[in-house]
């Protein structure tokens, strides 16, 4: 593990994609430090331009025929929101979460195994129930509106998402289905799917990945029971928002819902971890619950960012129908889990159908400790492309979905080098690095050519861009 624990590190700190709720998160450290045992505050507790050529491309841009997008027996009629691309649609439906013995699925099966026995309801049966096989199609109001997410939100942009069309979307995170939940009536649940995000392209971000929310609604009765005078404290006041409490809230509920929360998680990644863990804890802003933190861990001397979660807004709360009860809400990404627990590389490799890769997670526990033995790391090729941006809007990640279509999982990472600005027609000119590498053969130079002049000869007519290739 030495051996690649600096590269996997460094990795790791960039995917920002991988935990549920950060790609609309705004962070402040809180000095607080809470290891294994500790009580929880609050309760007692230019190269590439140097030569270049236009050129005028005759490659067929695979512009959509049809007027609908058809998705898991369902159509949805295009429109000028429609952005999702056939190469996504083709992951939809593979549920790795759901795939027996797939890394994925080993840490799902875990985190539901600890709940089930840490939580028991009032007949012996486990307090959460787990759903992991809702459809990723949601509606916007689903995946924004209900979670209170403003209208101007940069979470919202089509250059962040995939839609079907204005109404429908692949859903961002798992969050979209906490309102629906509550609303039939549930108080305790995980659920688990996998997600949407357009992004950049690197070992560390996949435009589908995997996510785990879990939600539990307290009454004031389940709440305060266990306090001394308890049947004296309420849940809500009329009182002001500060940066600890809602204004509905009162403070005896917030501490309670705090410590109560950061107990379970401490527990569940300790589950996870090991003994010994340090953990800290870092304020933040997301816009479905106040106060909201994400937990840090120290793994192997770098702390690392796994979840983020928060007590839930009460207006919430209250538009699902349980406007007697207060919750708490967090979310955490699969893959990330995964990666560090596991030691695996590169984030491809979860949709690899290589045996050599599967087989190692064949374990006869789920608690049994699996260490990844890397596969062969064969050789990249490495290719730039350069070229004059239109003068209308072009989003970056239009750029990194059409190279996904193209090259698919071939693509190891593409990166922008160079950024250039003509001084005198104030043209804009980019050069992306794109590195090729497959994860079980070696690529020849034939192939990535046929490959890197499609992508070129694709961004000129699908993107508008000028070609200095």
């Amino acid at each position: 593990m030495d051996r690649v624990l600096a590269a996997r590190s460094q990795s790791l700190r960039g995917i920002l994609m991988a935990a549920s709720w950060n790609f609309m998160r705004v962070v402040h450290y809180s000095k607080t430090v809470v290891s294994q045992g500790a009580q929880i505050r609050g309760i007692t507790s230019d190269f590439g331009h140097a030569w270049s050529r236009t050129i005028t491309s005759s490659f067929v841009a695979k512009t959509p025929t049809s007027n609908t997008v058809e998705l898991l027996g369902k159509a949805y009629p295009r429109d000028d929101y429609s952005n999702v691309t056939e190469k996504i649609l083709s992951k939809v439906g593979k549920n790795l979460h759901n795939q027996r013995y797939h890394p994925l699925w080993l840490i799902k099966e875990r985190i539901k195994d600890h709940f089930y026995k840490q939580y028991i309801g009032r007949f012996g049966t486990p307090l959460f129930s787990v759903y992991d096989d809702l459809s990723p199609v949601v509606t916007v109001e689903q995946n924004f509106d209900r979670l209170l997410i403003p209208k101007e939100h940069p979470s919202r942009r089509k250059g962040e998402n995939y839609y079907m069309n204005h109404t429908h979307m692949l859903r961002a995170h798992t969050s979209a289905h906490q309102w629906d939940l509550i609303h039939s009536g549930l108080d305790a649940f995980l659920v688990v799917g996998d997600v949407y995000r357009r992004d950049t392209i690197d070992s560390s971000h996949y435009p589908i990945f995997h996510q785990i929310e879990g939600v539990r609604l307290f009454s004031s009765h389940e709440l305060f029971s266990n306090i001394k005078d308890g049947e004296n404290l309420q849940l809500f006041e009329q009182g002001h928002r500060t940066a600890h409490k809602q204004e509905t809230h009162t403070m005896e509920a917030v501490q309670l819902m705090e410590f109560n929360l950061k107990q379970a998680l401490t527990k569940l990644v300790t589950h996870l971890f090991g003994d010994g863990l340090e953990i800290r804890w870092v304020d933040c802003y997301f816009p479905f619950t106040h106060p909201s933190f994400e937990m840090e861990i120290n793994f192997q001397g770098e702390w690392m960012e796994v979840l983020g979660c928060g007590v839930m807004e009460q207006r919430l709360v209250n538009s699902a129908g349980a406007e007697e009860k207060i919750g708490w809400a967090f979310g955490l990404g699969l893959e990330r889990l995964a990666m560090i627990l596991y030691d695996i590389p590169d984030i491809r490799l979860f949709w690899s159908e290589d045996e050599r890769f599967l087989k190692q997670f064949s374990v006869p526990h789920i608690d049994q400790k699996v260490h990844f033995q890397p596969l062969s790391k064969y050789p990249p090729l490495i290719n730039d492309i350069s070229f004059w941006l239109p003068s209308e809007k072009y989003s970056a990640n239009d750029f990194y979905d059409l190279v996904r279509t193209i090259g698919g999982d071939l693509v190891e990472k593409v990166a922008l080098i160079d950024e250039f600005t003509h001084p005198k027609t104030k043209k804009v000119s980019h050069c992306y690095r794109i590195t090729y590498r497959h994860l079980e053969r070696t690529l020849t130079q034939l192939e990535v050519h046929h490959l890197h002049q499609a992508i070129e000869e694709s961004a000129v007519q699908e993107l508008g861009v000028e070609g200095r290739f």
